[in-house]
C-alpha cells in the first residue's frame, strides 16, 4: 500500500470554488417552463402539498434530499474550530452521498448553536436540536457530523424521536457499522461465534461507545472498555449514561494490559502509540488489532508485524495506506440510499446490523475484475488482509442499500410498501 502523495497547494486548488453546486434535473429553456416551474403553475404544488404534506415526497427533491449538519466543535481530528470552518468536510460529505450512492445532500453548517448563543465553545443541544428541526421540512434525512461528545448523543436521540426522518450522527454509527462488519468477519477466519469473542475496547467516547452497542446488537458478550480515567466499572461515579451501560464488574483498578491478556480483539478509538509490543504479544492466539485512531494509530502495523513474529493476526487501521481499511464511506451512503427508499422514519439498530452483516458478506465474495484493477498490486482475497470490502466496489451500492432498506421494512419504519425484489433489480440497474 502506498499513500496518495498531494502538496497543500493542490489542496487548496482543489477546493477553489467549493466541492458542491446544485444541478437541475428539469430544464428551463421555453415560456412553457418557467411558467411549470413558477409562477403561476408552483401553486398547483403548493396546494397539493398543503393538503397532503406525504406529497411533498414526490412533488420536490425532498425524497432523496439530506442535510450534512455540523456545528464544527469535532472537526476531524481537528477538534473545535467552528462552523463555518467546517464545510470543507461537509461538502466533501456531500461528494460521498452523490457519488457513491446518488443522494443528494447539502451542507448545513450551524452558527451561534453553542452556549449563550456564541461561534466558540461547547455545544448547546438546544439550540442545534430547534435548528435542525426548523430546516427539517425540506430533507428526507439529516446526517450529523462533527460535533463533538458528549452532546452529540442528546441531539442524535432527541431529534430521532422527535423528527419523522432519519436522523445519523455519522461520527458514532459510521465507525460501529464498519468496525463491526470487520469483527463479524474476523470471527468467521477464526471460527468463532461472536458470542464467545473476548473484546477489549479503548476509547469510549462517540465511536468506541457505539462500537460497543453495535457489537451487543450484533451478539457480541464479553467486552472490556477503557477510557482515559482507566476501565469502565460500575464503581465509577463520573460515567455518562451511555458509558454506564457498558461498565462491567471488574475491579476499578484493571489495568488495559491485565484485560487485554488471552483477548481476541482490541479495539482502540483513541490516541496515537497507547499499545506496546508486549500489550498485543499478551492477546490469546490468532488475534485482531483494530487500531482506528486517526491519523496516528494505537500502535503501527510495523510495530504489530515485529511483536507478533511468527503469529498469525489481523491488523486493521482506520488509513488507506495499509491493509483493512475502516472508511465510514463504506457504511453512510448505504445506510441513507436504502433509509430514503423505503422512506424509513428512523435508521434502527436492525438496519446498523443489517448493513454490517452485508459488508462482512461482500468481503467474503471474489472481487470483480473492476475492483481489482483499482488496486494493484493487492491480494484482494477474503483472508486476513482482505477483511472489510474497498470503497470503490460498486457492488455495495446494491448490497447494502438492499440490506438496510429490507432490514427497515421487516421491523416496521418503512413508510412504504416497498418490494424488496423489485428493488433489489432498480439497485442493480445504477443510478
Amino acid at each position: 500500500m502506498s499513500k496518495v502523495a498531494f502538496t497543500q497547494e493542490d489542496v487548496l486548488k482543489f477546493h477553489d470554488g467549493g466541492k458542491v453546486a446544485v444541478s437541475l434535473p428539469k430544464p428551463l429553456r421555453t415560456q412553457a417552463d418557467l411558467t411549470l416551474a413558477y409562477t403561476p403553475g408552483v401553486a398547483v404544488a403548493v396546494k397539493a402539498i398543503a393538503a397532503d404534506p406525504a406529497a411533498a415526497y414526490d412533488l420536490t427533491a425532498k425524497r432523496n434530499l439530506v442535510a450534512v449538519v455540523s456545528d464544527g466543535t469535532a472537526i476531524l481530528g481537528l477538534g473545535d474550530l467552528g462552523a463555518r470552518a467546517s464545510i470543507p468536510v461537509m461538502e466533501g460529505k456531500a461528494v460521498l452521498f452523490k457519488s457513491f450512492a446518488g443522494v443528494d445532500a447539502w451542507p448545513v453548517p450551524l452558527g451561534a448553536c453553542r452556549r449563550d448563543g456564541k461561534d466558540t465553545g461547547p455545544t448547546d443541544p438546544e439550540r442545534v436540536i430547534a435548528a435542525v428541526k426548523a430546516i427539517a421540512p425540506q430533507y428526507a434525512g439529516i446526517n450529523l457530523e462533527d460535533i463533538a461528545s458528549p452532546a452529540c448523543f442528546e441531539i442524535e436521540d432527541r431529534l430521532d424521536a422527535e423528527l419523522d426522518i432519519p436522523v445519523f450522527h455519522d461520527d458514532q454509527w459510521g465507525t460501529a457499522v464498519i468496525a463491526t462488519a470487520g469483527v463479524m468477519n474476523f470471527a468467521f477466519l477464526k471460527g468463532r461465534a461472536l458470542g464467545d469473542l473476548k473484546i477489549v475496547i479503548n476509547g469510549a467516547g462517540a465511536a468506541g461507545t457505539r462500537i460497543a452497542d453495535m457489537l451487543k446488537a450484533a451478539g457480541v458478550k464479553d467486552i472490556t472498555m477503557f477510557d482515559i480515567k482507566g476501565v469502565l466499572a460500575p464503581s465509577r461515579t463520573d460515567l455518562s449514561r451511555q458509558n454506564a451501560v457498558h461498565a462491567r464488574d471488574v475491579p476499578a483498578n484493571l489495568t488495559r494490559r491485565a484485560a487485554m491478556t488471552g483477548a481476541d480483539v482490541f479495539i482502540g478509538v483513541s490516541a496515537a502509540n497507547v499499545l506496546s509490543g508486549d500489550d498485543v504479544r499478551a492477546m490469546g492466539e490468532f488475534p485482531a488489532i483494530f487500531a482506528m485512531a486517526n491519523p496516528d494509530p494505537e500502535i503501527t502495523p510495523e510495530a504489530v508485524a515485529a511483536a507478533m513474529a511468527g503469529r498469525r493476526y489481523v491488523m486493521v487501521t482506520g488509513r488507506s495506506d495499509y491493509p483493512n481499511q475502516i472508511n465510514n464511506v463504506l457504511g453512510f451512503p448505504y445506510l441513507f440510499r436504502g433509509a430514503l427508499d423505503a422512506r424509513a422514519r428512523t435508521i434502527n439498530k436492525e438496519m446498523k446490523v443489517a448493513a454490517s452483516h452485508a459488508l462482512a458478506r461482500l468481503a467474503r465474495e471474489p472481487v470483480t475484475p473492476e475492483v481489482a484493477a483499482l488496486y494493484p498490486g493487492e491480494n484482494l482475497v477474503f483472508g486476513d488482509s482482505y477483511l472489510i470490502p474497498k470503497p470503490f466496489d460498486r457492488r455495495l451500492f446494491v448490497e447494502v442499500s438492499w440490506a438496510v432498506a429490507k432490514a427497515a421494512v421487516e421491523s416496521g419504519v418503512a413508510g412504504i410498501d416497498l418490494d424488496l425484489a423489485a428493488y433489489r433489480a432498480q439497485l442493480s440497474r445504477g443510478f
